[in-house]
Parts: structure tokens; sequence; C-alpha cells
């Protein structure tokens, strides 16, 4: 075939439907007819609706040709099929489309998905979503990424109060099936959702973080890929509460399954420190907690486990102290311990008067003293070393260290004070930042979109300090893991099934 030929059909193609059957044969020829033809066949084929099947199917053959350029072209045009019923065939194709390895033609198929959403965003999502459930891994993968980089760009226009609920409910089903990377991604892709800035939203947000977290089965502490899964799923709950979202459940969990269990934790991360990350999160997780049912259980878990990382000061021999016995104090583990104490403290403020017994309260002030003063040994030691240093002096690595460090124990004095008196309202963590309630996100949400990225903690961070009577570690601070409910998908995690390969549309 001549490529004159087609611009002799071109001029009698809207009479004959033969000429362009002619067009849809063109992929068959060379390349310049292959070119025509992904040119051509979009531009009538709302002329031809009996040869509908016929011209999408050829497109897509040239949506699968071996020169990139003719491919490009073909993905290019897509989109002007996209029109009735055929739309969410369309969107399936261009969602499987994404698997290919060329970042040109990749960013081709993303700007059609992009201009077919804005055209119907409900039957693009049909696509996109039934290539979730059903595609090869790649596509899963591909498609997931997009929803989650995407949806946050589209118009107010785009994404109606429908739409919103639609995504929704298929990110449901999604849900029931997911790897610990994809969770990740689904829960930032509805948080960022309008509907889910109300109260209501956020606590459906959260259930659905609970179902993943197993909160209702006893955690095995050696099971390094249970461990990473609560680890995660608290970590995309603990945006989500506020004075009116608890944290109760979490909470509870904590303290009656792994606060027990906390020396056994086993890390899927070699260099996280598993167990001062979960002090953290339950730290950070506390102020959020509602009506406990189990309180004075839960206050005494923390009470013995604040024990266990206040030690008792050496015993003296011969009027001097025992070098080799000297203890090590852990101050962020008692800083995270403490703030959790007081937080649940609060909902029941006689607890260290007539919960505990005389003789137990004397032992936990003699420790507290202890730990106070080795907290202001350390103090002093640092106020030393920063002493006289600003601007680029106190941006070393070094001394921005003990400048957190710094922080830390001062904030831990604060603790220990108020530990001494009444549970104190106006407490707060070294190392966290003032974040964004719930309600204040909502307020805010017909103004301003939600960032889909959930807040992330700060580096990780260890301060060293001196060795001698006090020596300790400060300032660790939590290492994100992404990805990881290791082992497969589902409730039990496990494999979808393997998909076939090959066009399946």
């Amino acid at each position: 075939m001549k490529c004159h030929l087609f611009w002799s059909i071109f001029k009698i193609v809207f009479q004959h439907k033969d000429a362009y059957q002619v067009i849809l044969d063109g992929v068959k020829g060379g390349p310049k007819e292959k070119r025509l033809a992904a040119q051509f066949i979009p531009k009538f084929f709302s002329s031809f609706p009996e040869l509908a099947d016929a011209a999408i199917n050829a497109q897509l053959d040239l949506c699968e040709d071996e020169d990139v350029s003719i491919r490009r072209q073909a993905i290019k045009e897509l989109p002007r099929f996209a029109a009735g019923e055929n739309l969410p065939r369309v969107a399936d194709i261009l969602t499987q489309l994404l698997q290919t390895d060329d970042s040109a033609e990749f960013n081709q198929v993303s700007t059609a998905l992009i201009s077919i959403f804005k055209i119907d965003a409900k039957g693009t999502l049909g696509g996109l979503f039934s290539q979730i459930l059903q595609g090869e891994d790649i596509v899963r993968e591909r498609a997931i990424k997009f929803l989650s980089t995407k949806l946050k760009t589209m118009p107010d226009d785009t994404m109606t109060k429908e739409v919103e609920d639609y995504i929704f409910i298929e990110t449901k089903k999604v849900l029931e099936d997911v790897t610990g990377e994809e969770f990740v991604l689904l829960v930032r892709i509805l948080s960022g959702l309008k509907i889910m800035q109300t109260v209501s939203g956020r606590q459906q947000l959260v259930e659905l973080v609970v179902e993943q977290a197993f909160l209702e089965q006893v955690l095995n502490p050696t099971d390094a890929d249970s461990v990473d899964r609560l680890l995660q799923c608290t970590r995309q709950a603990l945006p989500l509460f506020s004075k009116n979202v608890h944290s109760t459940r979490f909470v509870t969990y904590f303290c009656e399954f792994v606060l027990p269990s906390l020396s056994l934790l086993t890390s899927p991360v070699a260099e996280l420190d598993i167990q001062l990350e979960v002090l953290k999160l339950l730290a950070e997780m506390s102020p959020y907690c509602g009506d406990m049912d189990k309180l004075e259980v839960n206050l005494n878990m923390l009470f013995e486990k604040l024990l266990e990382f206040m030690p008792l000061p050496p015993e003296e021999e011969n009027g001097e102290n025992a070098a080799n016995e000297e203890p090590k104090l852990q101050f962020s583990y008692v800083e995270c311990l403490l703030f959790s104490f007081h937080q649940l403290g609060k909902k029941l403020p006689d607890f260290l008067i007539d919960k505990i017994s005389a003789e137990k309260l004397k032992d936990f002030k003699i420790r507290l003293q202890y730990f106070a003063r080795g907290l202001q040994v350390y103090i002093r030691q640092l106020r030393v070393a920063l002493q006289g240093k600003t601007g680029d002096a106190l941006k070393t690595e070094e001394n921005k260290i003990k400048v957190v460090a710094l922080k830390i124990t001062n904030n831990i004095n604060v603790l220990i004070k108020s530990a001494y008196k009444s549970f104190c309202h106006d407490l707060c963590l070294s190392y966290s930042q003032k974040r964004q309630s719930g309600e204040d996100i909502g307020a805010t949400a017909t103004t301003k979109k939600l960032p889909t990225n959930l807040p992330r903690r700060n580096a990780r961070q260890i301060y060293n300090p001196p060795s001698g009577k006090y020596s300790a570690s400060i300032g660790n601070f939590p290492y994100e893991q992404q990805g990881g409910f290791r082992g497969g998908r589902g409730r039990g995690f496990g494999g979808r099934g393997n998909r076939s390969r090959g066009r399946i549309y």
C-alpha cells in the first residue's frame, strides 16, 4: 500500500465504509502507512460505529508496534476513542500500557489517562480499578502509584463527591489484598479526599487501618512481619487521630500486647531501634486516647515498664561507688514512657496515691531522683559543649545532635518534676513538631487540599554521650520503613495468583 493512497481515501472516506476499512488495514503496512493509520483511524472513528471494535483493535495493534514512535502516536490518539461506553475500555487499555519501560511512552500514557479522567472521572477510575484488582502485578503497582500522584492534581469540579465516594468504595476492595507499600499508598490516596476531612471520614479511615493492623489478634513479638505490619498501620493511623477521633484501640493494644513483650520484638530493619520506635509511637498516640476499659491495668503496665528503664542507684561498697555497676540511663526511652504515663495518668489522677503501694511509690521516687541527678550532669555537659557556639558552628553534625540531646534532657527534666506533682496537662515531646489536627485540616479543606504525603518523622539521629557514670544513648529518632507487609497480600498476606501475560484488553 502506498502512502499517497491514504490521501485519496481521506477525501472520500465519509461516503465509503470500504475506504475506512482500507485505513484499518494500514496497520499491516509499512512505517509510513502505520503513522497515517494512527492518525486517521481515530479521526473518522465516530463516523463508522459499526466498525468501532475493529477500529479500536487496529489502534491497539499500533500501540504495540515495534517502532516506539508509532506506539507513541497511537497512544496519543487513544483518548479520541474515549466516548460513551468505550471510555472505560480505553481507560482499561491505557492502564495496562502503564507497564511500559520507556519513560517518554509512560508519560504519554499518563497524559492520555489524565485527559480522559477530565472527560469522565468515574469511567476512567473503573478502568484503573479493574486493573488494580485483576491485572498483572506491574500494572497494579503502577496504577496505584498513578492514583497516588495524580488524583491530588485533579480540579475540584472533576473530583466530585460522587467520584470520591466511588474511590473510597473501590479502594476498600483493594485493601482486602495488599502489600505494605500498597497499603501506605492507598491510605494516602484516601487521606487526600475531601470527604475524608470530616470527623466521620477520618473515623472511617481509622477503621480501615484497624482492620489491617489485626488488633483482634495477640501479637507474636518474634514475627518480624507481624511487628512490621503493626508499626506501619500505626504510622498511617497516627495523623488521623484528634480530640474527636481517638487512638484508644491502638493505645490499648500497645499496653496489653506490645509493652509486655518489648524486649522480644523483632524488627525487619536491622538499623531500626524497634523498642524506641514502639515507645515513640505510643507516646505520640497517647494524647488522643479516649475512655479506656482497663485504664488501671494499662497504667500499671506503663508504670512497670517505666521502672525497668529507670534504674536504682548502684549500691555502695566501702563508701565508694562500685564503678562496674554504674547503670546506663536511656533518656529517649524514659521520655516516651514518662510522657505516655502522664497522658493516661490524667484519666486517673490518684493512681500514684491510691493504686500503688507506699513501698513501690518510694522506690519510684528513688529512681526518679537518681535519674534526675544523671540528667543534670548531662545537661551541664551539653551546655558547656555548646557554650559560645553560633551560626555555622551549630550546624555541624555533632553539634546538631548535641542540640537535640539538650532538648530531650531538658524536656525529661520537666516530665520528672511533673511526676512529683499531679499529672500536668501542658507537657510535650521533645522531638515532636506541632501538627495540624484532623479538625484543623477539615476546616481548611475547602481552600487548600490536604497533602497526600503523611507526616514523616525526623531522620534517625543517635547521640553518644561521653562514657562514664551516666553513659547512655540520647536522641534516637525512628526510621520509617517504606513498603513492607512482607510475605504477600491480603488478610493473611497470601500471594495474589500470577497473572497471565500478554494483552488482555
